[in-house]
C-alpha cells in the first residue's frame, strides 16, 4: 500500500508539472496580445482547467482518455515498478524540456515512460507469444502526433479566413475591442480542451496503478477522488505558470493579434474536444502550435518561423523514445536494486 501511495503522489507531482510546462498553451496568446496579465491569464486558465472536471464526468460521460492510456500497455505487464520508472522517466523529461524552454508533449512523455518500463520489465516487444504493447490503442495515439498538428492549422487557417472576410468592412478599432473580448472566451475553451484532455492521462495511470495493486477490478471503476484529485493538481500546476514556455508560444513561432488569437485558441479547442470525444489523448502542446501556424499562414507563408517551428519538431520526434528510454534506465536501476536488497 506503501508503494501504491507513493505511485498515487508522484503522478499528482507530474500532474503539476504537466500544468504549469503546459500553461504557455492556454496563456501564451492571450498574453501576447495585452489582453490579460500573466497572472490574470494563469488565473483563468487555472480555472477552466479544473471545471473541464465537470464537462468530462458529465457531458461526455466517462473518462475515456484515462482509460486509453491505462490501456495502452497489455495489463500482465503492468507492474508497480513499470508506473513507477514510467512516472519518474516523464518527470525528468518534462521538467528538461521546460527548463530549456521546449514545449514538448507530456502526453507523449508519459506514454513513452510507460511503454518502455513495460518493455523493459517484459524484456521484449513480446513476452510468451503476447504483445506488451496494446497497438489498438498506440497506434492511433501516434497518428495524432501528426494529425492533432495538421487538424489545428487546417481549422485554425479556415476560422481565420472566414472572420477576415466577415470583419472586412469593420471599424478596425471596435473589431480590435471586440476580439480582445472574444479572447477571453476562446481562451478559456482551450483551457477546458487542455483540462479534459491532460488530466485524465494521469488519471489512467493511477487507475493502472491501483488495478495492478489489486485495489480495483476494472479500470472504468475508477474511485471519484482521483479524478478530482488530477484536475485539482493540473490546474493548480497551471497557476504557477510555465514563463519560459509562454515567448516561443506566443511570439516566436509567429506574431498574433487578437483576431487571429481567436482564431488560434478556437481552432485548438474544436480539436481537443474532437479527440476527447473519440479517446484519443493528444498532445495540447502539438495541437495549439499548429493552430498558431495555421493562423500565422493567413498572412504569408513567411509569418511562420519556420526555424523555430523545425526545432520544436525535432524535440516532439525524440519524446517518446527519450521517455522510454529513461524509463529503461529507471526501471533497470530499481530492479538491480530489489535485487541487491533480496539477494
Amino acid at each position: 500500500m506503501t508503494f501504491l501511495v507513493v505511485i498515487i503522489v508522484l503522478a499528482l507531482v507530474f500532474d503539476f508539472i504537466n500544468g504549469f510546462h503546459d500553461a504557455a498553451n492556454s496563456i501564451a496568446t492571450i498574453v501576447s496580445t495585452k489582453v490579460l496579465t500573466p497572472f490574470q491569464a494563469v488565473l483563468w486558465a487555472a480555472l477552466f482547467n479544473f471545471a473541464a472536471f465537470f464537462i468530462s464526468k458529465y457531458y461526455f460521460g466517462e473518462f475515456k482518455i484515462g482509460n486509453s492510456i491505462a490501456k495502452s500497455v497489455n495489463a500482465h505487464f503492468i507492474t508497480l515498478g513499470v508506473i513507477l520508472a514510467g512516472l519518474l522517466a516523464a518527470i525528468t523529461w518534462n521538467l528538461l524540456t521546460w527548463w530549456f524552454g521546449i514545449p514538448s508533449s507530456s502526453s507523449h512523455t508519459l506514454l513513452g515512460g510507460f511503454m518502455g518500463a513495460a518493455i523493459t520489465h517484459a524484456g521484449s516487444f513480446t513476452s510468451q507469444g503476447e504483445s506488451v504493447i496494446n497497438y489498438g490503442k498506440v497506434i492511433p495515439i501516434f497518428l495524432f502526433i501528426f494529425l492533432a498538428p495538421i487538424i489545428g492549422m487546417i481549422v485554425g487557417y479556415i476560422i481565420t479566413v472566414v472572420i477576415i472576410n466577415i470583419c472586412r468592412r469593420a471599424n478596425p478599432y471596435k473589431a480590435d475591442n471586440w476580439f480582445r473580448r472574444l479572447q477571453l472566451v476562446s481562451s478559456a475553451l482551450f483551457s477546458l480542451g487542455h483540462g479534459g484532455n491532460d488530466a485524465q492521462k494521469v488519471l489512467g495511470i493511477i487507475a493502472a496503478a491501483m488495478v495492478a495493486n489489486g485495489n480495483l477490478d476494472n479500470i472504468k471503476h475508477v474511485p471519484n477522488w482521483v479524478p478530482f484529485a488530477c484536475f485539482t493538481a493540473i490546474a493548480l500546476g497551471t497557476l504557477s505558470g510555465g514563463w519560459k514556455i509562454v515567448k516561443t508560444m506566443g511570439s516566436r513561432i509567429t506574431k498574433v493579434t487578437p483576431l487571429e488569437g481567436v482564431s488560434a485558441e478556437t481552432a485548438g479547442a474544436l480539436t481537443l474536444f474532437f479527440t476527447e470525444k473519440l479517446g484519443i489523448p493528444v498532445s495540447t502542446t502539438h495541437t495549439i502550435t499548429g493552430s498558431i501556424i495555421g493562423v500565422g499562414a493567413t498572412r504569408r507563408i513567411s509569418a511562420v518561423r519556420w526555424g523555430v517551428t523545425i526545432n520544436l519538431l525535432w524535440a516532439w520526434i525524440l519524446t517518446i523514445p527519450v521517455s522510454a528510454f529513461l524509463a529503461a534506465v529507471y526501471y533497470f536501476i530499481f530492479h538491480m536494486l530489489m535485487h541487491n536488497l533480496f539477494a
